[in-house]
């Protein structure tokens, strides 16, 4: 039996808005009887309330035991806000992780990179092995999108990543491509694992598609759908644009679920726009999500045009193919690999509007070619990217770190 102690200030589980991936690990590690501990904020990363976590006591039966660490918060604050809610966590984390007893394995996740370091401290203090997750390439992201333009803050963040990779008994990725970058940086490849970003199948029953469509006027429409975060990196505005191509077809409405920075931003363009066919529905919970989709017609993911996102693997995506949705995918590489492979959508260049607005008609005007491209990607996606084997992969990944005790 393992005690895993993770240190993840957005930790999420179904009833929250955000990634669920280390929720779904976890509790399949305390349904096979090893010990999870996390310790977390208790307020949502996303939209500033708080979590399903906070003021609990104990955890649910068959759930991870939830620790929350206090962390100064302010919903899409500025860089030093930011940051300063990044350092107050990471902090406070680690007073509350010194805590937890009998620890066989810390784990930290990145980004952002604050709480990986209380992750390495804890573990040091500990004299555990110490496992880090890399789930976006952080600072490479911030530097190409333009979020971090300091040099000064540059080589600081560059020198705080070559560290925590080098100190890190083991590096977790999410993503093939990651692997062969971060062995660039000198790191052995025998050192990381991937464990790609996936999804549970049995979540997207396709339940409560009528009544999504009914509450939020969506009935007879062909219902383009975006689920998920709302931020510089996303390229919403693109699928505005889109939008605008199809304002004089009534029956084409454009849904956007999430949260984010941009999404003021966004809900003020298209209100600029004069766009009467796009809907916002907010943040929703993980588990509101499957109805949402099954309520669409086609999903759409977007990225902006950075050679450094063609590595990614997008949980969005995921949850869209497991949908049994077609999508139109506004991504490069590797993700574009996984929908063509599944024969599960249609790629656009990013950033071409007009492009994945070709898309979406094509699938507007074909029905069986939707529902063909639907299945395929729920097969696909069920066979090869299936979140019970990662968590099965997971926990016998843990059982090797195990026996890599910190020097």
């Amino acid at each position: 039996m393992n005690h895993l102690l993770l240190i993840h200030q957005a930790f999420a589980s179904l009833n929250d808005t955000g990634g669920t991936r280390h929720f779904e690990f976890a509790k399949h590690l305390v349904e096979s009887g090893d010990r999870v501990t996390v310790v977390t904020s208790g307020v949502n990363y996303q939209t500033a309330k708080p979590t399903s976590f906070a003021g609990k006591i104990a955890p649910k039966s068959g759930e991870p035991y939830v620790l929350c660490a206090p962390s100064w918060n302010l919903l899409h604050g500025g860089f030093i806000a930011r940051v300063t809610g990044f350092i107050t966590f990471m902090v406070s984390s680690i007073f509350i992780a010194l805590r937890v007893r009998d620890v066989d394995i810390v784990m930290g996740t990145s980004p952002p990179i604050f709480q990986a370091f209380s992750a390495y401290v804890v573990a040091r203090l500990k004299r555990k092995p110490f496992l880090l997750e890399i789930r976006d390439l952080w600072p490479d992201f911030a530097v190409d999108i333009g979020v971090l333009r300091n040099p000064v803050l540059i080589r600081l963040a560059r020198a705080a990543e070559r560290f925590l990779y080098n100190q890190a008994d083991h590096l977790l990725v999410n993503s093939p491509a990651y692997v062969a970058h971060i062995a660039g940086k000198g790191i052995p490849e025998r050192k990381v694992s991937l464990i790609p970003n996936g999804v549970n199948p049995e979540m997207y029953d396709g339940k409560d598609a009528c009544a999504i469509r009914k509450r939020h006027g969506l009935d007879g429409k062909f219902v383009v759908t975006y689920a998920g975060a709302m931020g510089m990196a996303n390229d919403l505005p693109t699928i505005l644009r889109s939008a605008a191509r199809f304002e004089g077809i009534p029956d084409v409405v454009f849904v956007f679920a999430g949260a984010g920075k941009e999404r003021s931003a966004l809900e003020a363009q298209a209100h600029e726009m004069g766009l009467q066919n796009v809907v916002f529905l907010g943040a929703l919970a993980k588990s509101e999500i499957p109805s949402l989709l099954a309520a669409s017609d086609v999903c759409i993911a977007t990225l902006k045009n950075i050679p450094m996102f063609r590595m990614t693997y997008p949980n969005k995506v995921f949850d869209y193919l497991a949908a049994g949705r077609p999508v139109v995918l506004g991504i490069d590489g590797v993700i574009r690999e996984v929908v063509e492979r599944g024969q599960a959508g249609i790629f656009a260049p990013p950033g071409d509007d007009e492009a994945i607005a070709r898309a979406i008609e094509t699938l507007r005007q074909d029905p069986a070619l939707r529902a063909r491209m639907g299945t395929n990607g729920r097969v696909f996606v069920s066979r090869y990217f299936n979140r019970r084997d990662h968590a099965i992969q997971f926990r016998e990944l843990l059982e090797v770190v195990r026996g890599q005790r910190a020097t």
